[in-house]
């Protein structure tokens, strides 16, 4: 193919006919008439008509280097072009793949058996048979010898334009075979009350105004005298706006459908078929977490294929600036049951519940998760029939609720535990050892010498710590019977007007979740996020270390100290000329070290794809360090600080940190050894108690409080990664 015209001025006549032939080829090779423009302004990023993609290359001129037209029908070398058909049918119209694509299914679609083979299986379920039936239509001809169905929408189109205005007619094929409810991917519209007090759902699914707040369910249109009389009638006949509405995803049909593909149904079975025994933690089917519920429902585990679920939830801006305060909250259901490569894929994850802005629902969340709940409640005690594509059979599928995955606000909303004041700590729960700083106004929580054995050192050194010997013990595990036992009778009430239920210690509401028949047994019942957990404390190491403005070492932090009567060497003095001074502390870089500090990350160089470049976040002048997302944290936590502090600092600073940074190395470990985590629960209580030691009261918020926990739970529960916000988020 000669494409020496592209070459060539754009005034001369050889471009002109080149230009013509690469339009002709172009366009036989396109659907309905639309190429991408190959021109130096476009650059094959829109698509447009002949005409002025033409238009645009004699102005603009073609594309430099492109003289392999892939993009518009042109075959690679070596490539064998199929038989172009225009009136046949384009097997390559994708539908397959679109079908498998909308529930994560295996992209070989080869081995995908459209129609069991019932002489040898059992016949497969309703909702199964529909599943297959929509992949058979996928290559079934409207009439023998049609094209494809793009020609089927432009017929709707031409029909559209030939009757008269006003008539109603499916948009395209897909509509006209309403494949959307067939295919399990149908929502329901829940209204809603605008405070969050009710759903107008179930029982109450005829009610027109809130029984709490007596807020109407419909928006009223006040009439305009302005408008025209036929346009008010006319608006008035429309059908009523609700004030709020939620959007439900029904979780059965997507659960059904991972085991209508014979390769995703043997995944889901590879936790008890296919996983390693050996006693290292590799997957949530090795935690004591998922044992424990087997041990309490022996039925529910007989059959390998009942589905064990985590729960998701998060809020989001939708319109991406921080000028519109908007939170949008997406529910979003993880199955576990598929080994590690496949069961955190994007492609698995089930959107549930969708709760709209503009203001967070918080508490009032148990709200919105009505249905869900009901539907999670049905799945466990009664299940769903379901095929089987890999044995061929129907069976009664089940499903559990094995904990919830937030951040640290969003745990508070779905407990119902307020992770705020005295008792902030939803683990130590109401022995959580706090103190009020009169100076900084806040709680601090320092005592982690109740984690170290009883005859270690540390709890009996006074003048190093608060000024006192430490006797007590580490709190209990909290368990799901201890928590009913405490708000069992609660009533909820719920709504953006209720007051507070005046409830002990720092409950909001009994959860929603404790519905469900086995929430109690749980072992793990809502994850603390370690990826929000190690930004916070690697922010607070950072800015401390450079002494920013957000440091935690500030002049009333130090008057704190002065309070209490420890580290008198820092307390704040006034000198014979009446002028105050804080001493300066040995966590402190001065300005040379800062300088050396943030060079070493200024220039860094890391393998492509490994993090983001931190260097961006790093100024010299002044030396400040600023807009480290999550993933930055991590990266500077685990592998960038060790470095960094090397021949900066005292020994006895520079240390802990370091075993800190450690320790949420080994805590992120996509393998755990009960070994490897026994010995860091000892080492975590130690590292916080030498950081007791030298960084002031004011730095030990409920985050920095929250890292004696981590370990705890992994042993409970498994690898972080698949616990953590840092899939949902991404």
């Amino acid at each position: 193919m000669d494409k020496s015209w592209m070459d060539l001025p754009r005034s001369s006549s050889e471009y002109h006919i080149g230009l013509q032939y690469f339009l002709d080829f172009a366009v036989s090779n396109s659907n309905d008439g639309m190429i991408l423009c190959p021109c130096k302004k476009c650059k094959n990023g829109i698509c447009r008509t002949r005409t002025i993609v033409e238009e645009h290359i004699l102005w603009n001129g073609f594309l430099s280097g492109y003289t392999k037209w892939v993009l518009h029908g042109e075959l690679l070398s070596g490539e064998a072009r199929m038989p172009h058909n225009h009136d046949g049918l384009n097997v390559n119209d994708n539908m397959q793949e679109m079908l498998h694509d909308a529930f994560g299914l295996q992209d070989d679609l080869n081995n995908v058996e459209i129609t069991p083979r019932v002489e040898e299986a059992e016949r497969p379920c309703k909702e199964a048979e529909r599943f297959y039936k929509l992949l058979q239509d996928a290559e079934k001809e409207l009439y023998p010898g049609c094209q494809n169905d793009s020609s089927f929408t432009l017929l709707l189109n031409l029909l559209k334009e030939s009757f008269p205005e006003g008539v109603e007619l499916p948009k395209n094929y897909y509509e006209t075979k309403k494949i959307m409810k067939d295919l399990g991917l149908n929502y329901n519209k829940i209204d809603a009350c605008k405070n969050d007090c009710m759903l107008y759902w179930g029982v109450n699914e005829s009610k027109t105004k809130c029984d709490t707040c007596d807020e109407p369910r419909w928006i009223t249109h006040e009439p305009n005298p302005d408008e025209h009389d036929h346009y008010t009638k006319k608006s008035n006949k429309d059908k009523k706006v609700p004030k709020k509405v939620i959007w439900h995803f029904p979780l059965k049909p997507r659960l059904q459908r991972l085991f209508m593909n014979s390769k995703t149904a043997a995944l889901m079975k590879w936790h008890d078929e296919e996983r390693t025994k050996d006693g290292v933690m590799r997957h949530p089917a090795d935690s004591p977490a998922w044992q424990t519920f087997d041990y309490h429902h022996p039925e529910f585990a007989k059959d390998s294929r009942n589905v064990r679920l985590g729960l998701a939830c998060d809020g989001f801006n939708p319109f991406k600036t921080m000028n519109v305060a908007h939170s949008t909250w997406p529910v979003i259901i993880i199955p576990y049951n598929m080994p590690p490569g496949d069961c955190m894929k994007k492609s698995y994850f089930m959107l549930s519940t969708l709760i709209p802005g503009p203001t967070e629902p918080g508490n009032n969340i148990d709200v919105y998760l009505q249905p869900l709940v009901a539907e999670l409640k049905e799945l466990f005690e009664i299940g769903v029939t379901t095929y089987d594509a890999s044995s061929k059979e129907n069976f009664q599928m089940r499903a559990a609720l094995l904990w919830t995955i937030s951040d640290f606000p969003g745990l508070a909303a779905i407990s119902g535990w307020s992770t705020k004041g005295e008792y902030a700590c939803p683990v130590c729960y109401k022995f959580t050892n706090s103190k009020w700083l009169d100076n900084s106004h806040k709680y601090c929580y320092m005592c982690h010498r109740i984690f170290l054995p009883e005859d270690h050192p540390y709890r009996n050194e006074k003048a190093s710590f608060d000024g006192t010997k430490e006797l007590r013990k580490a709190p209990p595990y909290l368990r799901g019977s201890t928590v009913l036992d405490d708000i069992k009778d609660v009533d909820n009430k719920f709504g953006k007007n209720v007051g507070d239920l005046n409830l002990p210690y720092s409950w909001k509401k009994k959860s929603i979740l404790f519905d469900l028949p086995y929430w109690e047994k749980n072992l793990v019942r809502h994850n603390l996020d370690v990826m929000h957990i190690e930004k916070n404390v690697c922010d607070k190491v950072l800015y401390t270390l450079i002494d920013s403005d957000k440091s935690k070492d500030n002049y009333k932090a130090r008057l704190d100290l002065q309070k209490m009567g420890i580290r008198a060497g820092l307390h704040p003095f006034v000198d014979e000329f009446g002028k105050e001074w804080i001493p300066t502390s040995s966590f402190t870089l001065d300005k040379i070290e800062k300088e050396r500090f943030c060079k070493v990350l200024k220039n860094i160089k890391v393998p492509d794809g490994y993090a983001a470049n931190i260097s961006r976040c790093v100024h010299f002048k002044p030396t400040k360090i600023f807009g480290l997302k999550s993933h930055d944290s991590h990266i500077l936590m685990q592998q960038l600080l060790p470095i960094s502090l090397r021949k900066l600092l005292p020994k006895s600073v520079r240390l802990p940190l370091i075993h800190l940074s450690r320790y949420f190395r080994d805590l992120c470990s996509k393998t755990l050894c009960h070994s490897d985590l026994t010995r860091m629960e000892k080492e975590i209580a130690v590292i916080l108690c030498q950081l007791e030691k030298i960084f002031p009261p004011a730095f030990f918020d409920i985050m920095v409080h929250l890292t004696v926990h981590l370990v705890t739970e992994a042993k409970l529960a498994g690898p972080v990664h698949y616990r953590w916000m840092c899939a949902i988020e991404r």
